[in-house]
């Protein structure tokens, strides 16, 4: 249960809000001789005190891979802060999607799959999940409640990802969950863009939530990890999953995460404010054809990202008007500001071409232009737009080059 702690640290009525958590998680400076983070421990062997202990491995460690006590203040953070029953820390946002699908599928199970899901997702059902005998089923971001057409006897599960990846569509991820459990099934999601700060996955229905810390949690761009969180009903065999496996966090990306989550809402709150300036300026350009960006009036999913969201990250893409990829190419080329990088989430702007004609299946991809991915970092937002001025300018020159 959450606790509200006054300085005398006595409990006092009524819960944290979620900026106190991510200062307050996971924290206990008084085991730590009062210093205020938790160390790096290193190591893998954990010695016992007698043979009886090591015989009924009563230990609070044990074993390295099985946690240390920097892994467990991230997990227990990390634990609090989504409302789960536990958390898992692997060492990227990919292991943590595959531990996530392995705890939950078996051979011979089907799995649905929105359309809009990150690419490598799809490529870890296609190859790895294939090969053991689960059938995936890729369906309409769109569908909501209409996905229990999709079910078969044998759906086991439900990957859901709000919004899609690189098309942002806004899936509505309560009434996909209330139909997945009304047949039984178990609902995951990849929820990295909102994070659990602007959107609670377990209180909208989500069973297992997947988080790539390697984006906000991060925050600079150089660590890998993932998370996962399960409520009660997925959280055993999640961490029996976890233990077969050992797909366990470097202790130090875990210390450089925990370190990033107490400024995470701090730089979520301005990048939102900054991405939607930019955003918003790219609407008015008449080489924009859309803006994908759910937060934003005017995108299809704004409805659902109001009512379910408190509030947007950084990353979103628009549609040019029909052009050459050769224009769109020179107007990425020439950003100074902009690097042209595919993992987000730091202090960095990114911009990346993209195009999801080749690997979508439950539609067809026809955006009539070429698609753009941005990341606003931290950047003063006059700069940022007068680098954009910038790529616009050489869009009209296609030969410019990059420098």
């Amino acid at each position: 249960m959450d606790q509200k702690i006054d300085r005398n640290g006595d409990p006092a009525a009524g819960p944290l809000d979620p900026a106190t958590k991510l200062v307050t998680a996971g924290r206990d400076p008084s085991a730590q001789h009062g210093f205020v983070n938790t160390p790096i421990y290193r190591g893998s062997t954990v010695l016992y005190p007698n043979v009886e202990t090591f015989l009924k491995r009563a230990a609070r460690y044990t074993y390295g891979t099985k946690g240390t006590p920097t892994t467990e203040a991230l997990e227990s953070a990390w634990t609090e802060l989504t409302g789960a029953a536990g958390t898992v820390l692997l060492g990227s946002g990919l292991a943590a999607i595959s531990l996530a699908l392995m705890s939950c599928m078996r051979a011979g199970d089907h799995l649905l799959v929105t359309d809009s899901v990150y690419r490598p997702t799809r490529t870890f059902c296609d190859s790895v999940l294939k090969r053991f005998g689960v059938e995936t089923t890729y369906y309409h971001p769109l569908l909501g409640a209409d996905i229990g057409r999709e079910f078969r006897p044998n759906t086991r599960a439900v990957f859901t990802e709000a919004p899609g990846s690189l098309s942002f569509e806004m899936q509505d991820i309560p009434a996909i969950a209330q139909a997945a459990h009304t047949r039984g099934a178990i609902v995951l999601m990849d929820n990295t863009w909102a994070t659990p700060l602007f959107f609670s996955p377990h209180a909208h229905g989500v069973d297992l939530s997947i988080d790539a810390g390697t984006k906000y949690l991060s925050g600079a761009s150089d660590l890998l990890l993932g998370l996962v969180s399960a409520n009660e009903r997925c959280w055993r065999d999640l961490r029996a999953t976890f233990e077969a496996t050992a797909f366990c966090a470097g202790p130090e990306d875990v210390f450089l995460a925990l370190r990033g989550l107490r400024s995470m809402r701090v730089r979520l709150m301005h990048q939102q404010e900054s991405g939607l300036a930019v955003a918003r300026w790219l609407a008015d350009r008449p080489e924009v054809a859309r803006v994908l960006h759910p937060a934003l009036e005017t995108d299809p999913g704004h409805a659902i990202w109001k009512r379910d969201f408190t509030g947007a990250s950084s990353l979103f893409s628009i549609i040019l008007k029909p052009m050459p990829d050769a224009a769109a190419h020179a107007f990425i080329n020439a950003l100074k500001l902009f690097g042209i990088g595919a993992s987000w989430g730091g202090f960095e702007s990114l911009a990346i071409p993209f195009d999801c004609t080749p690997f979508r299946a439950a539609g067809t991809w026809k955006p009539g232009g070429p698609g753009i991915r941005f990341h606003i970092g931290l950047e003063d937002v006059g700069d940022l737009i007068d680098d954009l001025e910038r790529g616009f300018a050489a869009m009209r020159r296609p030969d410019r080059a990059r420098g």
